[in-house]
């Protein structure tokens, strides 16, 4: 199994969103990648500690170098490429991480790069056949489950010059409802606004490449933003190779990090051995 875990963030989020579970993963041996996808607000060049280990300066240093020759776009090509462009950088195949609307960039990296994909990981991620955006699904849950309501965070949304922003009332009551006071606080404070063209993602994949690229399904109980009914349909309609389950809500990363990273790392170890175990039908 890969070495390298690439973290992709959300909706209205960055890299920091996986500060607390990143030194978990690192702990296990992981080396880690959390990413700023382009024009999310959230990347700043850091003057570089030379006295740090290279695995933590690694993802800035490349970030900035991409960054300085191409512009890339908040949508789904600029989002997707500017993935894939981190991954050839690294020059090993990686483990591909998604959380919520990070689940639609994942998908289509794995449709671009599946070479270079070990195992996807929806982290309560948005997991869509192809051709579909997150508000064809919501119609098909509202069809599904006729008497529940799928508004999830829109009703705290903000709009403005193309960009959307979640209200703090919002994300302490969709994102955050079991997180500590003082954690949620300094959660949303970091929260940026969302070009609303990194939202409407449609990611287009095949049965011959995205298809081929293993994954894991992280779904939350008591999520208020994605319910669990719809995580379920969801990879019922875009079948997994296995579900992890954790009784947290929207951010798992966040609540329970350390029993995250074990789950995760047991379950890519078995699929690993899965995978070895396999015969060799090649002539």
């Amino acid at each position: 199994m890969a070495k390298h875990i690439v973290l992709v963030h959300g909706a209205w989020q960055g890299s920091w969103s996986f500060a607390l579970l990143t030194p978990y993963l690192e702990q296990i041996g992981w080396l880690v990648h959390a990413l700023d996808l382009p024009e999310n607000g959230c990347f700043i060049t850091p003057d570089h500690d030379h006295s740090k280990p290279l695995n933590t300066q690694q993802p800035y240093q490349i970030q900035s170098e991409l960054r300085k020759y191409t512009h890339y776009s908040a949508d789904l090509q600029g989002y997707s490429t500017y993935v894939c462009d981190y991954i050839e950088k690294l020059g090993e195949s990686v483990v591909l991480l998604g959380h919520s609307g990070g689940g639609l960039t994942i998908s289509q990296v794995a449709e671009m790069i599946p070479e270079k994909i070990e195992c996807l990981i929806y982290l309560v991620g948005m997991l869509l056949p192809s051709g579909s955006t997150f508000l064809d699904f919501i119609q098909h849950c509202e069809k599904a489950f006729p008497q529940m309501n799928f508004q999830g965070i829109a009703p705290y949304l903000r709009f403005e010059d193309g960009k959307s922003m979640v209200s703090a009332e919002g994300a302490q009551k969709i994102f955050l409802q079991d997180c500590a006071s003082e954690l949620a606080q300094q959660l949303i404070a970091q929260l940026k606004p969302q070009p609303e063209s990194g939202r409407d993602l449609r990611p287009i994949l095949t049965a011959q490449r995205f298809a081929q690229v293993k994954k894991i399904y992280v779904e939350a109980l008591k999520d208020q933003s994605l319910d669990i009914r719809m995580q379920r349909l969801m990879y019922q309609l875009q079948p997994v190779d296995a579900v992890i389950t954790m009784d947290t809500g929207h951010v798992p990363q966040a609540i329970q990090p350390e029993l995250l990273a074990q789950r995760l790392h047991e379950q890519l170890q078995k699929i690993e051995m899965d995978h070895e175990a396999q015969p060799d039908l090649t002539l």
